[in-house]
């Protein structure tokens, strides 16, 4: 699916489906939050989350102090959801509308959280397009934390093919400028009531 498609298909997602509705639903983001923590990063550090659209964390993230937030996606319907969602909050957040592959950023951060884009990319040169625009727009002691579909998971997701990843076809991914440092294999309970097997990886920038 080119870009100009995935637009489409998810502008057409946020549009008709209500915040519950959708199988990724996490009112609290609870794996990302922690390990977002978990890498000591001060409350003013650069973060940005990729694929966010309307997603709790950047809520979360808010609450927790955090000051230099940014959430990127391709759909402007979902970024919008999530804007009315925060109201006068929603000025505290950077909003971008890209799709990864072709993001130009102004920023070098120092967290990339990716737990809804990455696994949607399932051509060869996207996925090297998204690995050039990881390394161009994170600093050399930046933290990766990129959540996908594991191999024990659905292999598509609202009706489109995805890419399954264990922790070693991820590292495989990353390795030559990013240091694996965890590994977590976690099960989404959906609101259908249904579970989806991710697998977590926190990598490290090798500098």
């Amino acid at each position: 699916m080119d870009a100009e498609d995935r637009k489409a298909h998810w502008e057409n997602i946020y549009s008709t489906k209500a915040l519950s509705e959708v199988s990724w639903y996490q009112p609290t983001p609870e794996t990302s939050i922690r390990l977002i923590g978990e890498t000591c990063v001060s409350k003013e550090a650069k973060i940005i989350d990729v694929g966010g659209g309307d997603s709790f964390l950047v809520d979360h993230l808010l609450e927790l102090g955090y000051t230099n937030l940014t959430v990127l996606d391709i759909s402007s319907t979902a970024l919008e959801r999530a804007k009315k969602r925060l109201g006068k909050k929603a000025t505290l957040v950077k909003w971008v509308i890209s799709d990864i592959t072709k993001f130009e950023a102004n920023e070098i951060y120092d967290v990339w959280h990716d737990r809804a884009a990455f696994h949607f990319l399932t051509a060869a040169n996207e996925i090297k397009d998204y690995t050039i625009k990881l390394n161009s727009y994170t600093n050399e002691t930046a933290h990766l934390i990129i959540g996908t579909f594991s191999k024990e998971g659905p292999t598509k997701c609202s009706g489109i093919e995805i890419t399954q990843y264990s922790e070693t076809s991820l590292q495989e991914v990353f390795t030559q400028d990013w240091e694996q440092t965890k590994n977590l294999n976690v099960f989404h309970r959906t609101p259908f009531k249904t579970e989806q097997a991710f697998v977590f990886s926190v990598f490290s920038k090798r500098g």
